[in-house]
């Protein structure tokens, strides 16, 4: 079977800045000042300093309102008006992405579309607006990844990665768009608000063929862990997307990786390992990870750093960290990619630099 290649990577976020707006809002919204002060206290410890999304931040900050949305005290969307503004936004974002990626003339030989996303689901989707809007093949074929949550980047990457070895010829397009900061909740709930802390919009695109540049595919791995199911839950709701996000999964995943390791590794050793692309889940997810596998200090920057500057934007920010590693990394280079979502699960991709 051939080799696999992710020949390239191109994000993109929306423009507006709403870090400061949505933590003055959670923070409102938590119940009396022991709550107030617990959600600043943790808040601090987040390691988030900009997030975006595709509503803008009401002025003056602090004036009751967060993104047009939401309001204080006030009725919030229902899933309807939300979906209604994914339709309506998602598509430049995309649009944004996929100019980035710089496929303007290649765009006529993609034989494969594969979408990922939780948080909007419409239809005719976004699939076939980017085959209208960038002159993908009428023929190409489409595949939806949905409700996968923050591990669905994988996911898709692991479809183009079949496709890739059964039709060497194929040219696989992966997006992945995530509009999370729709699915605020009128809630005072301590985790729920640390939640609306982590979360952000953005996209990822890449190209994936047979062409050797970029990062080589070598195989993945999918882990669900028993008698985990309840802390990652995603489910819609009335009032849009309603998630659950336990405080206990840093302390699980510390303790499960270490059992995890081999199956995951295939066999290696972490010190085997160069590049550790680990979706940034919030800091404590990193730092479990980073203490569950004995990471050198360093190991997880990219992620870190993705985290700071954009936060969690689910499916999307796995592609992000890759990205930043092909930016930069030398050849010869042996990395993992690992993302956790709904179950609990984990999907693990490994790949080197060439």
């Amino acid at each position: 079977m051939p080799a696999v290649f992710i020949n390239r990577i191109a994000t993109a976020v929306p423009r507006h800045e709403v870090h400061g707006a949505f933590r003055a809002f959670a923070e409102r919204q938590a119940d009396g000042e022991k709550g107030r002060l617990a959600f600043n206290r943790m808040a601090a410890r987040a390691d988030i300093a900009t997030r975006y999304s595709v509503l803008e931040a009401s002025e003056p900050l602090g004036s009751g309102t967060v993104c047009g949305l939401y309001r204080a005290g006030g009725a919030f969307p229902t899933t309807r008006a939300r979906m209604a503004r994914y339709e309506q936004e998602a598509p430049a974002l995309a649009d944004a992405a996929f100019a980035r990626l710089g496929l303007e003339h290649e765009a006529p030989r993609i034989t494969h579309l594969v979408f990922a996303t939780c948080t909007g689901f419409v239809a005719p989707g976004l699939d076939r607006h980017l085959v209208e809007r960038h002159g993908l093949p009428r023929g190409v074929e489409r595949c939806l990844v949905g409700f996968m949550g923050c591990q669905a980047a994988i996911n898709a990457l692991k479809l183009a990665w079949h496709i890739v070895r059964s039709e060497p010829e194929a040219r696989v397009l992966v997006v992945c768009l995530e509009l999370c900061t729709l699915h605020l909740q009128d809630s005072a709930a301590l985790e729920q608000l640390l939640c609306f802390l982590l979360f952000a919009d953005g996209c990822a695109a890449a190209m994936v063929s047979a062409d050797p540049i970029g990062l080589r595919v070598d195989g993945f791995r999918s882990i669900v862990m028993p008698e985990a199911g309840d802390m990652i839950t995603w489910r819609i709701g009335n009032d849009g997307f309603d998630m659950t996000l336990s405080g206990m999964v840093p302390f699980t995943l510390a303790h499960a990786l270490p059992e995890w390791q081999a199956e995951m590794l295939e066999g290696r050793r972490v010190e085997e390992v160069d590049l550790w692309a680990v979706h940034p889940g919030g800091r404590t997810i990193l730092d479990a990870v980073a203490h569950g596998l004995d990471l050198p200090q360093g190991a997880l920057a990219d992620s870190r750093a993705v985290l700071r500057d954009f936060g969690n934007m689910s499916s999307a920010t796995v592609m992000f960290v890759l990205a930043a590693m092909m930016a930069r990394a030398e050849a010869g280079r042996r990395g993992v990619a690992l993302a956790f979502g709904p179950g609990l699960s984990a999907e693990c991709m490994r790949f080197a630099t060439v």
